[in-house]
């Protein structure tokens, strides 16, 4: 197997993988936020939270760098 072949394969799973993580991550948006009412304290991120969201960006640059060098190889 080439690159050229591995290369789609990692975009796909890499945006699948990014859907998923970021679908994990909720901020607490209620319906009052919606109306001008947010009510949300802003804390920073500890445990899994910021593991999660640590993962989404990883995961982000593998698929930006995978689109760039299919884009180049291509």
């Amino acid at each position: 197997m080439n690159l050229g072949e591995i290369l789609p394969n990692v975009t796909v799973i890499s945006a699948a993988l990014m859907v998923l993580l970021i679908l994990l991550q909720s901020r607490g948006a209620t319906l009052g936020a919606g109306f001008g009412a947010s009510g949300e304290l802003f804390t920073t991120r500890r445990g899994i939270e910021k593991n999660l969201y640590d993962t989404t960006i990883v995961v982000a640059v593998v698929f930006v760098l995978s689109i760039v060098v299919n884009l180049i190889l291509g």
